[in-house]
């Protein structure tokens, strides 16, 4: 019989019977093979089962904050009034057909900034025009996340946030390639409402103010910089936000499919 303690193995004293023989005063064993040792688990470099460790990750769902939703809502309708006035001119400035009732407050804000009333016009600047145009376009982005977000199925919305840990409740949250898409839309158009915003600025700054001039202080903040400001703000927040969702996503993806862990090495080995 074989002893196994600690990894190492001692044999015991021999029983007198038929396995043994003597020889003199001493005992010799008999060749009998000895009993084979358990399997070193360190050297197979399978663990056992009993150690085996699993890594969960934390799953990954989106859902529009509350600013979110409220700068939609209010935005949104905005820029499409903002764009049909643009788009068109000259039929919806003074005395056009299609100026009153619907784009009547902007008789006065023509006379604020003069890149939306007649002056620009008469010498056929094209850039409000452009960005007008460009209007339409981050709109339909904003569309298409809303959209995204809002059609995803009560069972979707329900798994992602037992997942997460808590409840379907009314902000629904989804999960997968939906939500992907959802925040890729939403980031781009946050990118794009921020760089034309700073443009629309900058084209002022660098033009000597040519177009806002004129006007005095109190009515400058009041009527041109309060409004337009509230398209640097906000989007910027949604920048950050959604681009802090995109790097989670990244970053759990790496850690499910081992990345993070296979470029670390390679990074030791370099």
């Amino acid at each position: 019989m074989v002893e196994t303690r600690s990894g190492s193995h001692a044999p015991s004293a021999p029983a007198p019977n038929s396995s043994t023989r003597r020889t003199g005063n001493r005992r010799t064993p008999s060749s009998s093979k000895p009993l084979p040792s358990p399997p070193d688990i360190s050297s197979t470099g399978s663990p056992s089962p009993a150690i085996t460790t699993t890594t969960s990750h934390q799953p990954w769902s989106h859902a529009p904050t509350t600013l979110t939703l409220a700068w939609l809502a209010i935005s949104l309708p905005l820029v499409v009034w903002d764009t049909g006035y643009v788009l068109g001119r000259p039929a919806t400035m003074p005395g056009g057909w299609a100026h009153a009732p619907i784009w009547s407050p902007y008789e006065l804000y023509g006379r604020v900034d003069h890149m939306y009333g007649f002056k620009q016009w008469n010498l056929g600047n094209g850039f409000t025009a452009a960005q007008g145009f460009l209007n339409a376009i981050e709109t339909a982005l904003y569309v298409a996340y809303w959209w995204t977000w809002y059609r995803s199925s009560p069972s979707v919305a329900a798994a992602a946030a037992a997942a997460a840990g808590g409840t379907n409740n009314a902000r629904r949250r989804i999960a997968g390639r939906a939500a992907a898409l959802a925040v890729v839309l939403g980031f781009a158009a946050s990118v794009m409402t921020v760089s034309k915003t700073v443009l629309y600025w900058l084209n002022e700054y660098f033009s000597g103010f040519d177009n806002i001039g004129h006007n005095k202080p109190w009515d400058l903040i009041l009527l041109w910089i309060i409004p337009n400001g509230a398209w640097l703000i906000v989007p910027s927040y949604m920048i950050y936000q959604l681009g802090s969702e995109i790097i989670d996503a990244i970053v759990i993806a790496s850690e499910a499919t081992g990345s993070t862990s296979t470029s670390t090495s390679s990074i030791k080995e370099e």
